[in-house]
């Protein structure tokens, strides 16, 4: 089963919303075994609408549309789809209804424009919007009706919850389906042209119709196995295999699967263990304590947190010698040392993590160039600091220090 998903709205085109119905919807569809073959964004306009379902139809069996179904006049999905069917528009009274109360407990009146959102073609299926004003719509289609389109609200949460109840269990009702099997290896510490190299007599031994995909991001690679039209409890079971074998070729790189983050192993460390943390950021700018506490029962271990942007924070807050900013500069082995020894001393934590660096775009130098940034690390054994070179661009530095930062502090855990 293949399936192609559009987005309909100028929002999107132009920068204005980040998409993330396509992500969801994806994974729905992969999740029961359908291959998503196209993402499409178009704008709101109708010819691109029909000419987009033409092209859609004419490739895949289901089609997902998200966007343009509210009460105002540039919402045109729902009128140029019952064109589209050769149908016309019928006024649904359950719909009205409870377009009614859910206006009502916001103390909004039930007017003209509400009641156009009770307006469905005729030829489709309504598919009951439990969160919102407007319904799903799903349209039996194809010469043989063997095909569907489905068209739901843009709105994020509407449109999962319409995913979720109402389109999935029709779609596996209506058709007999295959497995995907999508399973994903987090490594770190390992460079994407290093761990290919390492890898690749593994890589080349991979069973048939097995293949392998690496997605890159700071300072993890993440290795995705898939398989499609497969049995799905016996493909796992040899990917799962597969991936076992890696832990004889890099076993001091693997973090987990799917989801699993360093952040997440260290969380887990230091909860186990009993052990505290504090954090001194200067260039990464709470970057690194916001992954700690995003997750649930950091508490436990994680004391304190600066963000020591100024030498003045630096000097008065965490104890850094002034004479040796003056002399080495901010971004230095000496003042990174001492950021992380000064968090760990004044919160009383047990281990110690710092940032200190140059961001950009601009502050670089030929000796310090942009993306330069030194790493403190104090633990009960003493303390160090080490330089990396975080990249060029601004965003780009802080992601990469950040995970550089945490990936040290991981090292000193698992010594």
């Amino acid at each position: 089963m293949k399936a192609t998903v559009v987005t309909i709205g100028d929002e999107i085109l132009i920068g204005q919303i980040v998409d993330t119905n396509t992500v969801s919807i994806a994974r729905h569809l992969n999740s029961a075994g359908i291959s998503v073959v196209e993402k499409l964004s178009i704008g709101d306009d109708a010819d691109a609408i029909c000419d987009t379902l033409r092209h859609a139809l004419s490739i895949s069996d289901i089609i997902i549309i998200t966007g343009g179904l509210g009460p105002t006049k540039d919402d045109i999905t729902k009128h140029t789809l019952t064109q589209f069917f050769g149908s016309r528009l019928r006024y649904d009274e359950t719909e009205a209804a409870h377009i009614r109360t859910l206006l009502a407990r916001r103390g909004i009146e039930f007017g003209p424009l509400n009641r156009s959102q009770a307006m469905v073609p005729e030829c489709c299926t309504v598919l009951h919007n439990a969160h919102g004003t407007a319904p799903g719509m799903w349209f039996d289609c194809g010469d043989d009706g063997s095909k569907v389109v489905v068209s739901l609200p843009g709105v994020p949460f509407e449109m999962e919850h319409l995913m979720q109840d109402e389109v999935m269990p029709r779609i596996k009702s209506r058709f007999e389906l295959h497995s995907i099997v999508h399973r994903t290896m987090i490594t770190r510490g390992i460079a994407e042209s290093v761990l290919a190299a390492t890898i690749a007599s593994w890589e080349e031994s991979l069973p048939e119709g097995v293949k392998l995909a690496y997605l890159p991001s700071p300072n993890i690679v993440r290795l995705r196995l898939s398989a499609y039209d497969v049995d799905g409890a016996e493909m796992a079971a040899v990917i799962d295999n597969e991936f076992s074998k890696l832990y004889t070729i890099i076993p001091d790189n693997i973090v987990g699967f799917e989801d699993a983050t360093v952040e997440r192993v260290v969380h887990d460390l230091l909860t186990e263990r009993g052990a505290t943390l504090a954090v001194a950021e200067s260039c990464t700018g709470g970057a690194i304590a916001s992954k700690f506490t995003a997750m649930a029962g950091a508490s436990a271990y994680l004391l304190c947190g600066v963000v020591s942007y100024s030498n003045e924070a630096k000097r008065d807050v965490l104890g850094v010698d002034m004479n040796d900013i003056e002399r080495y500069g901010a971004v230095s082995e000496c003042v990174a040392r001492q950021m992380a020894e000064g968090v760990r001393r004044i919160s009383g934590a047990d281990y110690a993590i710092s940032t200190t660096g140059i961001a950009g775009p601009t502050g670089g130098s030929e000796q310090k160039p942009v993306g330069t940034v030194w790493f403190g690390v104090a633990t009960p054994q003493g303390s160090y600091a080490v330089m990396r070179n975080s990249g060029t661009d601004r965003g780009q530095v802080i992601a990469r220090a950040s995970a550089y930062a945490i990936e040290l502090l991981l090292k000193e855990l698992t010594k």
